[in-house]
């Protein structure tokens, strides 16, 4: 570590033993929430963060099977409508009453303007009361998985939004604030005492909480620490309890070390790149006149181009799957059979461009993170490395998440790199969300390339609907060869998910890698 590190280092280290206390979990993070509004950005982070304030009707257990939240019971009253009678009871942490006018209000602006959330409420007709303590959701058509598909949308005050003029949600691609950024009132087991973006969230124990909190914590001190080096030196010297994600190469250093350990285990997320497949000329790009990416075979001499066991080997230390599909094992739909990637074949895909008119390659930005994935930055590059020797010129652009997720999400990109984990565990989400054709209303609201089959858009709709599960199956199977046939994306791997923590404390870990602060506990 060099003396600019160190100094940095140390600073953060005295900041954070100010803050230890008997019951107090301290957790450092590369990154931060970019808003405490939990409709203003679909990623995990944020929606890991806000979910420990802010509710869900429906939830997950520890083994992510459904579980009651803000509705104690949920069923179909005809294909179409579902009905979901609401806990009685539940107070904000304002002190204002839990009704289903928050419901609707908040399901509406879910569905608004500068939500990042559609994707989940794309399908909901219309969200109305059913009596004061019960909802009714009516959805377009058939739609067996809609209580997994609502498991992030937050339920918000409306007295408390419309009071703090934060109706519409913060749009991250716009840049525009309101209170909800910085304030936060939920019905969940914890509060915000403290927010000071990219410096430190404090969050206390909701004394009036409605429900069990399993663990013991009472103060959670959340802290962005970017610098890797930094992090692991915070944990092993026991000045942070929990931290993530784990460099790759200091795995074994913590597992050694008598106060900290790591726990591992696969995550659900993917890793891919969507490239431009829209603007009838690639905006950052040599090639003047027209769109390289439009042409298949461009698309597979990227897709053939790219060392992917050699990002495994050396980037990942081992702790990737390659994939050639967009979901990974533990996603419904997922099969072994369909996982198979192109072959990595350098002379293949120089005949490729060469067929597709671009002998001597062409030139492209590609746009990255490099603080949001598990080692993002170097990923690029080395993807980067990999197109050079079939003569493409990345230009490689990484930066902060903060400023990389308002451009992608604006899809001011022609080359990128993206994460997905589906949160109902089910394919369809992925393909709804990255691969369908993208309209107005949320579906393919993170197809950022804006690829488009109107064969695969109707097939996914047909698995939205379909309640017999080998018939839903197969119409999986036939939305990914579809996909892949086309080259829709070039998916890469999923990582793995490692977290440091302290041997004081006890937690869980789930694959989706949401960390939920009521399920911990530390010991004096």
């Amino acid at each position: 570590m060099n003396l600019k590190n160190q100094l940095a280092a140390a600073a953060v280290l005295s900041a954070l033993s100010l803050v230890a206390s008997a019951q107090t979990i301290r957790i450092a993070n590369q990154g931060d929430a970019l808003s405490l509004d939990p409709h203003s950005l679909n990623e995990s982070l944020q929606l890991s963060v806000t979910s420990n304030v802010y509710e869900t009707l429906v939830g997950r257990n520890k083994d992510l099977s459904l579980a009651p939240l803000l509705a104690t019971s949920w069923k179909q009253s005809s294909p179409t409508v579902w009905r979901f009678e609401l806990r009685k009871g539940v107070q904000f942490h304002d002190g204002t009453p839990f009704t289903a006018d928050d419901v609707v209000f908040s399901f509406r602006r879910a569905a608004g303007e500068g939500s990042d959330m559609k994707a989940h409420v794309s399908e909901i007709k219309e969200v109305r009361k059913a009596g004061d303590s019960a909802i009714e959701i009516e959805t377009m058509g058939a739609f067996p998985i809609l209580p997994d598909v609502i498991t992030n949308i937050m339920i918000m005050s409306k007295k408390w939004c419309e009071t703090n003029q934060a109706t519409n949600p913060v749009d991250r691609r716009k840049g525009i604030e309101n209170t909800a950024s910085f304030k936060a009132n939920g019905t969940g087991p914890f509060r915000v005492r403290e927010r000071q973006p990219n410096v430190r969230t404090v969050f206390v124990r909701n004394a009036s909480y409605w429900g069990k909190i399993d663990g013991n914590a009472q103060e959670i001190v959340f802290t962005p620490i970017a610098n890797p080096a930094t992090r692991v030196a915070a944990l092993v010297s026991g000045e942070v309890d929990v931290m993530e994600p784990v460099p790759v190469q200091d795995v074994a250093r913590i597992n050694s070390s008598p106060s900290a350990r790591v726990i591992a285990g696969p995550e659900l997320r993917t890793i891919f790149l969507g490239m431009d497949q829209k603007r009838d000329e690639l905006q950052y790009s040599s090639v003047k006149g027209k769109n390289p990416f439009k042409d298949k075979r461009v698309r597979q001499a990227f897709y053939e181009a790219i060392d992917i066991n050699g990002i495994q080997r050396t980037v990942m230390r081992g702790a990737s799957r390659p994939t050639g599909l967009m979901v990974g094992p533990g996603v419904n739909g997922w099969t072994a059979e369909q996982d198979k990637r192109l072959p990595y074949d350098t002379e293949a895909a120089k005949k490729l461009l060469a067929d597709a008119g671009y002998p001597n390659g062409f030139e492209v930005t590609m746009n990255c993170p490099n603080d949001r994935y598990v080692n993002d930055g170097q990923i690029c590059q080395s993807v980067a490395a990999s197109l050079a020797r079939i003569g493409v010129k990345i230009n490689l652009a990484t930066e902060t998440k903060g400023t990389y997720f308002p451009k992608i999400l604006r899809r001011d990109t022609s080359f990128y790199l993206l994460g997905w984990t589906p949160t109902t565990y089910d394919a369809h989400n992925a393909l709804s969300s990255l691969t369908a054709c993208p309209d107005d209303k949320g579906t393919g609201q993170f197809n950022l390339g804006a690829y488009c089959n109107p064969k695969l858009d109707e097939v996914t709709k047909k698995i939205q609907s379909e309640t017999d599960k080998a018939k839903r199956n197969e119409l999986i199977k036939e939305a990914f060869k579809i996909h892949s046939d086309d080259i829709g994306h070039l998916p890469l791997h999923q990582q793995s998910l490692a977290w440091g923590v302290s041997k004081k404390v006890e937690l869980t870990q789930l694959a989706d890698n949401f960390m939920f602060f009521k399920w911990m506990s530390i010991k004096p």
